[in-house]
């Protein structure tokens, strides 16, 4: 039986002690045995986490009235110039190395959510009520070793730049809108929403290539009243009890971004880098026209027009699949998926997608990649008449046979619209609409009739001449 005596280590007997003799016999040499691995002691972790090669300082204070568990708030007044701090750690590799100049974009977005979701319209409305605003400028006179800002009209919350990760860079921007505007108008006093402002910093590439993303950043913000919100903080927490004090995170003087993953791209053409045109003027980037592109939510940018997603062409090479993934909003995954062709891409299912990407792109990879075309709600066949006068329109070589017509709102304009393209007509010529039906009456066609026209229906379409108003009616048979 073992009996472990607990004295101090200084009482034990050293082995010279034990074993009179010379020291070196007491030591034996370590047998060469293959199967036992010589393992380094475990060293300690470090308290501090490692540091990021990129790093964000806002200077702005954070409310003291925030939780130890929650994130970190800072309040902004409106129209205020702040100074963002893009740092760069020299400690990690050698500066030298870094590409000469990086991209970053910052975004002003929604914390929330369920407004990430309406976030496109939300801006709509922000921009018809306030025309000629934006949400996010860079004030360029303040700002020092920002290269190339650009502010374009139709991103109103998004502002891009160039810098030197080896020189001095402080950017500074403001935020001119106020939290409570996007919430529900009550009685007064409603609770704002918080923002996030992120920014993402990418590394330029080739033309034909996306941007390689290097690092993602981002703080919670509040822009409203930051100077009474701040005081009115402090009050509350001096009324706390000192042993609740110890849950409220204490306020710092500066906003330090805390590392998040990179904003989806909304872009759905390929990438077009700045321009190598130098800033000429500090005003020359100020450009007051609206628009929102924080990347509302991505899937709403399918919804808002454009030119359709076409679909992955088996043969696509690499190249090309990844000119496709950047197209579609998964530059973030393009590194993953940065050898597979077309067809390995369409091979995988949607559990290896899933596993690849993370279960939410996963899905919508999966679904982009096996997207279906949109089946029309109606679609009628339509032929010339074959007989008309030569002073009424000319002969079209189509005439006698049916071409197709698909209509996706089921209304009369909309349908006027495809006969006047059809039939070669100007749109603004063409008075009314009818439908021949029973006994050779001519119904007008309205939005309600057009509704209920049976699908695949074949028409023969008769153009009549008026005068008083110039202009033709149109008569389906």
């Amino acid at each position: 039986m073992l009996f472990w005596h607990n004295q101090p280590e200084h009482l034990w007997p050293s082995p010279g002690e034990l074993y009179p003799g010379p020291t070196s016999s007491l030591l034996r040499d370590s047998l060469p045995l293959p199967y036992l691995k010589q393992e380094e002691p475990p060293s300690i972790p470090s308290e501090e986490p490692p540091c990021p090669a990129l790093q964000y300082v806002l200077c702005a204070a954070t409310s003291p009235a925030v939780k130890q568990q929650e994130e970190a708030l800072t309040y902004l007044n409106q129209g205020q110039s702040y100074e963002v701090q893009m740092l760069c750690n020299s400690k990690l590799g050698d500066a030298t190395q870094w590409p000469r100049l990086l991209k970053s974009v910052v975004r002003v977005v929604f914390h929330d959510r369920r407004l990430q979701y309406t976030e496109q319209q939300q801006l709509d409305g922000w921009r018809w009520s306030r025309p000629g605003d934006r949400i996010l400028d860079i004030d360029v006179p303040l700002s020092v070793g920002v290269i190339e800002p650009q502010m374009l009209s139709s991103q109103l919350n998004t502002v891009e730049f160039h810098w030197d990760p080896t020189k001095r860079t402080s950017l500074f921007l403001q935020v001119h809108c106020i939290s409570t505007e996007f919430t529900p108008r009550k009685k007064g006093g409603e609770k704002g929403v918080p923002f996030r402002l992120q920014i993402d910093t990418f590394k330029p590439s080739d033309k034909e290539l996306p941007p390689e993303h290097l690092h993602s950043a981002g703080c919670l913000i509040k822009p409203k009243g930051a100077d009474r919100k701040l005081k009115t903080d402090r009050e509350k927490i001096e009324r706390q009890p000192l042993h609740e004090r110890n849950m409220y995170q204490a306020a710092c003087d500066s906003t330090v971004f805390v590392e998040c993953s990179p904003w989806p791209e909304p872009n759905a053409g390929p990438y077009l880098p700045l321009s190598p045109l130098a800033l000429t003027s500090p005003n020359s980037c100020k450009l007051l026209s609206p628009e929102s592109l924080c990347y509302s939510p991505p899937f709403l940018l399918d919804t808002l027009g454009g030119s359709p997603a076409e679909d992955l062409n088996p043969g696509a090479s690499i190249l090309e699949t990844q000119q496709w993934l950047h197209r579609h909003r998964f530059s973030s995954h393009c590194r993953m998926l940065a050898n597979f062709t077309g067809t390995d891409l369409l091979k995988l299912t949607c559990q290896d997608l899933i596993q690849i990407c993370g279960a939410a792109d996963g899905i919508r990879l999966f679904n982009t990649v096996r997207a279906r075309p949109i089946r029309h709600r109606l679609t009628l066949y339509v032929a010339q008449e074959a007989s008309r006068q030569e002073n009424e329109v000319r002969k079209n070589p189509d005439s006698g046979c049916y071409q197709e017509i698909s209509l996706d709102e089921l209304s009369a304009a909309e349908l006027m619209g495809k006969l006047a393209e059809l039939l070669a007509l100007p749109a603004n010529q063409i008075h009314h609409l009818f439908h021949q039906g029973p006994g050779g009456i001519l119904i007008l066609l309205s939005d309600q009739v057009v509704q209920n026209l049976k699908d695949e229906s074949h028409f023969v379409a008769v153009v009549k001449k008026v005068q008083n108003p110039d202009g033709y009616y149109l008569v389906l048979t």
